[in-house]
C-alpha cells in the first residue's frame, strides 16, 4: 500500500482551550459565525439554529456539550459544519462552534498515538484523545455528538 493510500486529510478544529481532530470528509464547510436561534427549553450547549444555505442548521458548543462553560463569540468564531451520518436529524447537517480557523493537516500512524480514553464525563462525545507531534486533540464522537443533539431538539 502507498504512503499516500495510508494517510488522512484532516481538520485541527480550535476549541476554547483545547482542539478537535476530525477527518476532512466529515466536514461540509466551515461558515463565519452568526448567532443562533436559541430555542426554548434547549440545553446551553445546544445553542440554537442559524440560516445556512436556506436550511436551518442547528449549531451546538462542544465545550458545553463536555460540560465546560460556553465560550463567547469573537471575530475569529466560525461554524464548522458536519455531515449527519446517522439519520436521526432532518437537516442533514450540523454545526459546531470553533474558536477560529480550522488547519488542515495529514496525518498517519506514525503521527498519531494514543494519549488518553478517560478525563471527562461519562457521557461526553468523546472517543479518545490522542498525540500528534506537539499537539495534544480530541477525537470526538460524532455520532454521539448528533445522537445528543436529536434527542435535545425532540424536547426542546
Amino acid at each position: 500500500m502507498s504512503a499516500a493510500a495510508e494517510e488522512l486529510y484532516s481538520l485541527l478544529v480550535p476549541l476554547s482551550g483545547d482542539r478537535l481532530i476530525v477527518p476532512r470528509a466529515c466536514v461540509a464547510e466551515v461558515v463565519r459565525f452568526s448567532t443562533p436561534e436559541h430555542e426554548a427549553g434547549a440545553r446551553d450547549w445546544m445553542l440554537g439554529n442559524v440560516n445556512w444555505n436556506g436550511r436551518p442548521l442547528p449549531v451546538v458548543s462542544f465545550e458545553g456539550a463536555l460540560g465546560n462553560e460556553i465560550p463567547v463569540a469573537t471575530g475569529r468564531t466560525r461554524i464548522v459544519v458536519f455531515y449527519a451520518s446517522t439519520g436521526q436529524l432532518k437537516t442533514g447537517y450540523f454545526g459546531v462552534l470553533t474558536q477560529g480557523f480550522p488547519q488542515l493537516v495529514r496525518v498517519n500512524k506514525d503521527v498519531l498515538k494514543l494519549e488518553a480514553k478517560e478525563g471527562w464525563p461519562d457521557e461526553a462525545p468523546v472517543f479518545c484523545r490522542v498525540r500528534m507531534i506537539n499537539e495534544f486533540p480530541l477525537i470526538p464522537d460524532l455520532e454521539k455528538l448528533e445522537d445528543m443533539l436529536a434527542r435535545e431538539s425532540q424536547q426542546a
